[in-house]
């Protein structure tokens, strides 16, 4: 029979081993000193953790809704002075190294928690693997893209040179399609339904489009890459993107396809970033 004694000594060891397991595991980064930076990490907002129902294009347009930004097409930041897909001169691409990487310095700003940052990096990740775009942490380079939390999700468009700002507003655009979107901006491509030959593949449906906000349907004078129209692309309008009054405002000339996705970069947008910096 257990002695009294034991008992209570059961008891502590019991309530011991239950404490411990909440304390975070040793090496995962947290500083279990610092209360506030653990609250932090586990204060990821649920819509952040679940993003496969999120459209790309419905979220960007959502989160731009009010902004103070001027932005072109949704979400490229104006003035803009040349077309997406045609660097004269390749003065808005990012350069190439000797060894054939492109490497594109950047900062992520404080106001993103941990997942946020992951998040970013998982977004990044995608063009490590598949293409010659190599993402590296700032240090003192001159041009670098700045990744904040601002008024919604927007980029300029290719290189511009010194600091340039990405931002993906927190609650609304760190999703991985999204920040893949936005990066693919800045490297320098536009909309896949600003192509110069969309009129081939899709339909405008103006009637259903607000007159101000028309001017986001104009056609552009592109260098298609020699690659075909993709409504698979990542950069591709949801078909009632704009829409006044909830109907389409781009319709499918092919039957049997859709646009509007949210997985991040297609086959055919990896393949144009691979022409386009020669990969």
């Amino acid at each position: 029979m257990m002695t009294r004694s034991a008992g209570v000594l059961l008891l502590l060891l019991l309530g011991l081993c239950q404490a411990a397991r909440h304390l975070p595991e040793e090496g995962n980064g947290v500083d279990i000193d610092n209360i506030d930076e653990i609250n932090e990490i586990d204060d990821i907002p649920e819509d952040l953790e679940h993003d496969d129902s999120v459209d790309v294009t419905d979220s960007i347009l959502s989160s731009n809704n009010g902004t103070e930004e001027i932005l072109w097409e949704g979400d490229l930041v104006a003035p803009m002075t040349r077309n997406a897909m045609k660097c004269w001169n390749q003065q808005c691409q990012w350069s190439k190294k000797s060894n054939g990487v492109v490497e594109i310095p950047y900062t992520v700003s404080r106001d993103f928690t941990r997942g946020d940052t992951q998040k970013i990096e998982r977004g990044m990740q995608g063009f490590h693997s598949s293409t010659c775009i190599r993402f590296v942490q700032r240090s003192n380079q001159r041009d670098f893209i700045a990744i904040v939390n601002k008024g919604g999700c927007y980029s300029s468009l290719g290189r511009t040179g010194g600091r340039q700002e990405l931002s993906l507003k927190r609650g609304g655009c760190v999703f991985h399609g999204v920040i893949q979107h936005e990066i693919n901006h800045a490297l320098g491509f536009k909309h896949e339904q600003t192509r110069s030959d969309r009129d081939r593949y899709v339909r405008i449906n103006f009637g259903n489009i607000d007159k101000a906000m028309t001017y986001n349907f104009d056609k552009a004078d592109t260098n298609n890459l020699n690659t075909p129209y993709d409504y698979a692309s990542v950069m591709h309008y949801g078909p009632r993107a704009f829409s006044v009054n909830g109907r389409d405002s781009i319709t499918a000339l092919q039957r049997g396809v859709s646009f509007g996705q949210r997985n991040g970069l297609s086959r055919m947008d990896i393949n144009r970033i691979n022409a386009l910096y020669r990969c």
